[in-house]
């Protein structure tokens, strides 16, 4: 007996690996194959009718038989109609269906257990009778639960993220959450800080609710994306809009023939006719890419506004004042008023990012749906992907202001340094912060207004990686593509609306390591979204660091939180990137400690001549500092002396 088992572990020993592999695979990776009453009413990733699902025979012949789509590993499910008579085999990622009695019918095939991140193919062949038509019916991945190691990230690099921004907090900063999904899993959903820091006299606040990771943020442009990008490459999936329509064609003459005059600083001045003629020419597709020719920001909302300078003036009225009470007529005036205003070059010639081609892509939205945009929006994307944490105006639906992060501390004042009719003085929490969407627009437009928690904005984001959700398909994959494609050849970091990376011109937002492909947007109030399709990753990267006091009443859009790292949205993806996908035995500590020491000294440069003790570089500095003491233990290296270095040049 003893001889027997000796022979049989020599024959394993010997045994060829990829022999061993195959066993391995038979024997431990396997689909479940149920049949069911019928193949559900849904929307689906991918459906085809087999033998030669392209409805012809390719001359290729391999392709016949194969369909590809995307999943995650560990989640991943198949239906097939099958006509009574019909024999087949079924192959799922290289893996053979056990032998199975296909009786006529429907059937659910989950294989999960062989699904991997990326693309998956099932190979439906060997029909008999040829004549038979067998249907496979494939929905799309979902978000899941998960851990960060499995899915390549590493603790050391969420720790050190945590740390960063909680060192910042402790040192003035305000709130954050930070929401990561890489594979089709939430691997990481945090929350840091107190939902309002400080009293209005800028005082730091001890008493207020901490931040949970259901609290809401106030997006600011990050709607542009996932408000009303998300509309429009629905309305275009569906075919309901072209982006080379001319706007005139959805809004009548008016669009142009309403144009007014007025003779921008900087521009050369242009006739009537001229700007008639430029409005008449512009295009969907113009809008989209921020080269319309609208001003930057004409402040609708403003009555003390001069439009030619751009300025706020007490002297000169606003002639393209809408309202300041958010009421629907005000918001129809504000549309009126886009319809007034002229451009400042002539469209397709320069790129000038504006809040001004989001308004109207809104009403876009809006005049071809029927529909109001954030109920548009609730009905085609947040309800049926069940988000009960992302909304606009939330005190309307159901939010009390506590469960929002606050912004700014004393209304749009900038600390009671700026001033117009009807302007808020109190700390503004549950309201949107951005002037023009608040009293121009009701809170609800389409660049800026929508509140989100990061796990509902990250589930949201994940559908750029797919198209859809479940059983719910939203944009096809050349829907993605046209809008996520460089505009041109020379701004491959704009989209369609999308920000890119391109060739390292976003590393700042995306990180160096992000593929070109990366897409997202950023937000004023301290928000960020990006996707990553090439490491199915998105990050959502959530602050309101403009919930802190007016560093100098010279330079009234500057926030006390603008100077702490917490703020600047791309230490993320940068730091995150670090280590991902390496072995985990790779000890990265080193390297983040360094990194860290050299995030300590560069905050030095940051400190402004003459900054006081108490100025935000300098506590930002400060907290690098302190964070690079408590690391210190982390890493057999020295680091205490390097500390000490850095802190006698601390004003």
């Amino acid at each position: 007996m003893k001889k027997r088992i000796l022979l049989f572990l020599l024959f394993l020993l010997i045994l060829p690996q990829s022999l061993c592999a195959e066993i391995s695979q038979n024997g431990e990776k396997h689909m479940t194959i149920t049949k069911i009453e019928s193949v559900p009413q849904q929307e689906w990733q991918k459906q085809a009718t087999f033998p030669d699902w392209k409805g012809y025979t390719d001359d290729t012949l391999a392709m016949n038989s194969m369909i590809s789509f995307k999943t995650w590993h560990d989640q991943g499910q198949l239906y097939l109609d099958v006509p009574a008579d019909a024999t087949f085999h079924l192959n799922i990622n290289g893996v053979p269906a056990e032998e199975t009695d296909f009786s006529a019918g429907s059937y659910l095939i989950d294989f999960a257990d062989i699904a991997v991140n990326g693309t998956n193919t099932v190979q439906l062949g060997c029909i008999l009778p040829e004549s038979a038509s067998i249907t496979l019916s494939i929905p799309y991945p979902v978000i899941l639960p998960g851990n960060a190691e499995t899915e390549g990230i590493r603790t050391e690099t969420l720790r050190f993220l945590s740390d960063l921004i909680a060192s910042d907090i402790e040192y003035g900063f305000t709130s954050a959450q930070l929401a990561i999904i890489r594979n089709g899993r939430l691997v990481f959903n945090e929350a840091f800080g107190k939902t309002n820091s400080y009293t209005p006299n800028g005082q730091k606040m001890t008493d207020s609710p901490d931040v949970t990771t259901d609290t809401l943020y106030d997006l600011a442009s990050v709607t542009k994306m996932f408000a009303t990008n998300y509309a429009i490459q629905k309305l275009v999936d569906e075919g309901r809009l072209d982006i080379s329509t001319p706007i005139v064609d959805i809004f009548g003459d008016a669009f142009a023939e309403d144009v007014i005059r007025i003779d921008y600083d900087g521009c050369e001045p242009t006739t009537l006719d001229t700007q008639k003629a430029w409005k008449r020419s512009l295009t969907v597709r113009d809008i989209l890419c921020h080269q319309a020719g609208f001003p930057a920001d004409p402040q609708y909302h403003n009555l003390n506004f001069n439009a030619a300078k751009m300025s706020h003036s007490i002297f000169t009225k606003n002639v393209l004042f809408s309202g300041n009470d958010g009421s629907p007529e005000t918001r129809a005036a504000t549309l009126e008023a886009n319809f007034r205003t002229p451009l400042r070059y002539a469209p397709g010639t320069k790129t000038l990012y504006s809040d001004v081609d989001y308004i109207l892509l809104g009403f876009i939205v809006e005049s071809i749906t029927g529909l109001r945009l954030d109920q548009y929006l609730e009905k085609t994307f947040y309800g049926p992907l069940e988000l009960t944490h992302i909304t606009y105006n939330p005190l309307d639906h159901g939010f009390a202001p506590e469960d929002c992060a606050a912004t700014e501390l004393n209304g749009n004042t900038r600390d009671r340094n700026i001033s117009f009719p009807g302007i808020r003085t109190a700390t503004i929490q549950g309201q949107v912060h951005d002037e023009k969407a608040w009293y121009a627009m009701g809170g609800i437009s389409g660049h800026a207004g929508l509140f989100a928690s990061a796990e509902n904005l990250a589930k949201l984001a994940s559908v750029m990686l797919t198209g859809g959700y479940g059983s719910h398909r939203f944009f096809s994959q050349n829907t993605i593509d046209l809008f996520t494609a460089p505009k041109s050849l020379d701004f491959g970091q704009w989209g369609l609306g999308w920000w890119r990376e391109g060739d390292d011109q976003r590393p700042w937002y995306f990180g160096t390591q992000a593929a070109p492909n990366t897409i997202g947007h950023q937000g004023w109030t301290g928000t960020m979204v990006m996707v990553d399709p090439s490491r199915d990753l998105v990050i959502v990267y959530l602050t309101n660091k403009i919930n802190s006091p007016v560093t100098s009443k010279d330079a009234p859009n500057k926030f006390n939180g603008n100077y702490y790292t917490a703020s600047t949205l791309g230490f993320v993806p940068q730091i995150l990137s670090i280590g991902m996908d390496m072995e985990q035995r790779t000890d990265m500590n080193s390297q983040l400690v360094d990194l860290l020491a050299d995030m300590a000294r560069e905050s030095l440069h940051l400190i402004p001549d003459k900054a006081r003790a108490t100025h935000p570089a300098v506590l930002n500095a400060k907290s690098k500092i302190a964070l690079l003491r408590k690391y210190d233990s982390y890493v057999p290296r020295d680091y205490s002396a390097w500390a000490d270095m850095l802190e006698a040049q601390l004003p």
